[in-house]
């Protein structure tokens, strides 16, 4: 087989020559994506608080301003590239107030080389305009999530209006999106706004398969293979294992050239019976992992050339 005309099929844990015309992002197998975006290193995002876990609850979750910064030296040290924020009040409630993000962000940005992507999805409650109104805080990257779904005993509504607006609204800033995927469908939905709406800032595709929620696809190897079947062309991806599927989807994605995200957002239980102590923790085992797969961490300065994050202030570009 000429070098011109070979292809691969990825499949969990190693790559299958083929012969034959490529196969679509919908056929039933996957992999032109994969064989154009394997890495040879891995992006640690961490996501250290999240907006579900009460303070009280889990005493170590970062809430403050200072123990989010500390919390993000402690995970850049040991492996992570990018960290995925929700603040909290002086109450130690989610809250997306602007001058707080504001603040946020100039801090990460001045005390650490992480890339800071803000959560444009707050807490299931938040209205619309509050969600929109993140990306005024000019992060390097923020959330997109490609629907709705159920949440636990929640709803967490992600109109299609309100993900296009979220998706103009960080073309027109330069803010590089990560698109977040809770249910196979929403793949579909996310190359449906491509085709409308045309590609990111910064000209990348890359998602986050969020796997585990109750309401959304479980955390197991079968359904991210089936997740990569739908994946854009060209993309990259991470996968972020709730609770107990932590590990297991960390480890899948990990073998099928993934990226991975970890942290207390996402877990605050290490190993059975025994507590997460802190995000570092987390950020360490996924290094760990990464270089026993040979995929090192990738340092933030080639997560940003990988990403599109570039520009003077980490921004992506603006076409003019």
């Amino acid at each position: 087989m000429s070098v011109g005309k070979q292809r691969t099929i990825a499949t969990i844990g190693f790559c299958l020559p083929v012969s034959g015309p490529s196969p679509t992002t919908h056929g039933p197998a996957l992999c032109h994506y994969h064989a154009m975006s394997q890495s040879t290193g891995t992006i640690i995002t961490v996501a250290p608080t999240g907006a579900e876990h009460a303070k009280s609850d889990v005493p170590n979750l970062p809430v403050t301003l200072d123990e989010l910064v500390r919390t993000a030296q402690d995970c850049e040290r040991v492996g992570a590239a990018m960290i995925h924020v929700h603040i909290r009040d002086d109450d130690a409630k989610p809250t997306l107030d602007l001058g707080r993000l504001k603040d946020t962000v100039g801090a990460l940005r001045e005390q650490t080389n992480l890339i800071v992507q803000l959560s444009t999805g707050g807490a299931v409650t938040d209205p619309e305009s509050d969600r929109l109104r993140v990306l005024d805080a000019m992060p390097d990257s923020a959330s997109c999530t490609m629907g709705t779904v159920n949440f636990g005993e929640d709803v967490f509504l992600n109109r299609w209006e309100f993900v296009v607006e979220l998706h103009k609204g960080m073309i027109e800033r330069g803010i590089v999106p990560e698109y977040e995927i809770f249910d196979l469908g929403q793949l579909s939905s996310l190359q449906r706004l491509l085709d409308k709406h045309g590609l990111p800032a910064g000209g990348h595709v890359h998602v986050d398969l969020v796997m585990g929620v109750p309401g959304g696809m479980p955390g197991d190897t079968e359904t991210l293979v089936a997740a990569l079947r739908l994946i854009p062309e060209g993309a990259t991806f991470s996968a972020t294992g709730i609770g107990r599927s932590t590990l297991p989807v960390m480890l899948a994605s990990l073998s099928a050239g993934g990226h991975l995200r970890v942290g207390m957002e996402d877990t605050i239980t290490y190993a059975r019976g025994e507590r997460v102590k802190d995000n570092a923790q987390l950020v360490a085992r996924a290094a760990g992992l990464a270089r026993i797969a040979q995929r090192p961490p990738l340092a933030s300065v080639h997560v940003r050339e990988l990403l599109g994050v570039k520009g003077e202030k980490g921004l992506a570009d603006v076409a003019v």
